[in-house]
C-alpha cells in the first residue's frame, strides 16, 4: 500500500499535538535544558525534538512521551502507581472483550 504524501488530521488532533509540543517546550525551557541535551538523553535527533515541540503530526507518540519523561514533565494528573492501576484496569477490561470481530483468515480449498 502506498503511503499518502499528506494525511489530513482533525482540528482536535492538530491542536492536541500542538498543545503537547508547547507544553514540552515550555517545561524544557523552564528547567534550562537544551534541545541537544534532551535529544541525547532520549536517544533521538535534535530535529525530532524540534518537530515534537512544534506539534508536527508525523512525530511518533513514543518519542514525544520519552522527551516528556526526560525533562520530567508529567503528562497525566496521576502518580506512577495510579497509572499502573489504570493500565491494569484497562487491560483487564480488554480481556473481557472478544479478541477479534472477524474470524481468522483461512485459505479456501476450492479444488473440487
Amino acid at each position: 500500500m502506498v503511503k499518502p504524501s499528506h494525511r489530513s488530521y482533525s482540528r482536535y488532533a492538530r491542536e492536541a499535538a500542538e498543545l503537547l509540543g508547547l507544553t514540552i517546550r515550555n517545561a524544557r525551557t523552564e528547567r534550562g535544558i537544551t534541545v541537544a541535551d534532551v535529544a541525547e538523553r532520549a536517544g533521538i535527533s535534535r530535529g525530532l525534538v524540534h518537530r515534537i515541540e512544534r506539534g508536527e503530526m508525523g512525530s511518533s507518540i513514543g518519542a514525544a512521551f520519552e522527551v516528556a519523561a526526560v525533562i520530567g514533565l508529567r503528562l497525566f494528573e496521576a502518580e506512577p502507581t495510579t497509572l499502573t492501576r489504570h493500565l491494569t484496569m484497562e487491560r483487564d477490561r480488554l480481556t473481557l472483550l472478544p479478541q477479534s470481530v472477524r474470524t481468522g483468515t483461512t485459505k479456501v480449498k476450492d479444488d473440487f
